[in-house]
């Protein structure tokens, strides 16, 4: 189905129309004839957002455990609730993340979860792009670590078997602190063999740090470095505590990293991530909420501007984190992160699309469209969203959307409640 939008403002300032074939961008300048034709007028068309660290079905905790620290948060509430997950609930808490993303622009996640089959089943039905990775924590027990290949393994086979070119699978060792190493060399092969992503969490807190110093004798980034784990195929989450040598070993092993500010403050992991070294440094940096229990929130217009504000204030300057860059890492370096044709409204990319309403106060004037997006805009100035070449949000209605909240509510409820 062809999609022709109109005399639309793009990111770079220009006016042109932009016609979509197939799951791809066909041209920018003249306007074509096309199935669906929409008047771009009074309108952004932006890349959608990339968003790179989530855990999709905590949707179904948001609020349920605030102000605590994060060690406390997980052991005496997260954890034990996550026990009384069941497929179910994770299928419909990933369908309201689904929804909550759709609606704010994100057009693609990158999400480490469990029983992230029916993860998978939710966002392809959605119509959303995700790499979907099964949590692993062995915790160093042996026969913790075979359970825990078995379920990946089904996993894996369980997502592949969808088909869908939207959803693909991933490996998902939690942390150094949770996954053993002989657990983390089997994985690091499997990747490599089977052509998978690795999503892991790393250097959150200086806790995690200096266990890791104390038991494997130097710091995460440099533990995964020396037995062979990093690659261009690795996506890192948080990163807050790296130092500078692990920074230059990440860039030399081509590993992004997902930059979550939000979960991290809320958190107070203490430090915020050394944004300009990795810069520096050359990593492919980019923005991921983290779940919506540590959040609380999927929008990633939020996540934008708390970035730029923690950055200008940790750095005491103003310059430190400009509003095109931490632009540029929602979309296109998020897609370079997952390794997508997409993040940018140029020909021959991905149509993952978002039209932003630009007729209202907040976004009123239009000096610099990139630094209003970034300063000024919030998820629901996103009246239209399109996906692989599909429509998915129109003038902000998406079919289905009270059966998600109604069964995810219920769910929700059970879960706090047993």
């Amino acid at each position: 189905m062809g999609i022709s939008i109109r005399d639309v403002l793009l990111p770079d300032g220009r006016t042109a129309s932009v016609t979509v074939e197939g799951d791809r961008i066909a041209e920018i300048g003249r306007p074509r004839e096309a199935d669906v034709t929409i008047d771009g007028r009074g309108k952004a068309l932006l890349p959608g957002f990339v968003n790179t660290h989530t855990h999709a079905a905590m949707t179904l905790f948001r609020g349920y455990a605030d102000d605590m620290d994060l060690q406390r948060w997980l052991s005496t509430k997260i954890w034990p609730a996550e026990a009384r997950l069941t497929p179910e609930a994770v299928y419909w808490g990933t369908k309201l993340a689904c929804l909550e993303m759709l609606r704010s622009g994100t057009t693609c996640f990158n999400d480490m979860y469990f029983h992230m089959d029916m993860a998978a089943k939710a966002v392809d039905e959605v119509g959303l792009r995700a790499v979907l990775s099964e949590g692993f924590i062995d915790l160093s027990d042996p026969a913790r670590a075979e359970r825990e290949f078995r379920q990946t393994r089904t996993v894996l086979a369980k997502i592949r078997g969808l088909r869908s070119p939207r959803v693909r699978p991933a490996l998902g060792p939690h942390s150094v602190y949770t996954v053993s190493e002989p657990s983390l060399r089997e994985l690091r092969t499997m990747a490599s063999s089977e052509h998978l992503p690795i999503h892991i969490h790393l250097s959150e807190t200086r806790a995690e740090v200096d266990d890791v110093k104390k038991e494997r004798g130097m710091p995460p980034a440099s533990y995964l470095d020396s037995i062979g784990f990093l690659g261009p195929d690795v996506v890192a989450a948080h990163g807050c505590w790296l130092d500078d040598l692990e920074i230059r070993r990440l860039a030399q092993q081509g590993v992004a990293v997902a930059h979550c500010p939000v979960s991290n403050m809320k958190l107070a992991t203490g430090r915020a991530m050394p944004l300009a070294a990795m810069r520096d440094a050359g990593l492919t940096l980019s923005l991921g909420t983290d779940g919506a229990a540590s959040n609380n929130s999927l929008d990633m217009f939020e996540t934008m501007k708390i970035t730029a504000l923690l950055h200008k204030f940790a750095a005491s300057d103003a310059r430190a984190a400009p509003a095109r860059a931490v632009f540029e890492m929602a979309t296109a370096g998020g897609a370079r992160a997952l390794g997508l044709e997409a993040g940018e409204v140029a020909v021959g990319k991905l149509a993952d699309l978002v039209l932003i309403d630009l007729r209202r106060p907040g976004l009123t004037p239009t000096h610099d469209l990139v630094s209003n997006l970034v300063y000024a805009g919030r998820g629901d100035c996103v009246e239209t969203v399109i996906c692989d070449g599909r429509v998915l949000m129109r003038d902000r209605v998406v079919r289905g959307e009270a059966e998600v909240l109604e069964h995810a509510s219920a769910i929700a409820a059970k879960l706090a409640g047993a």
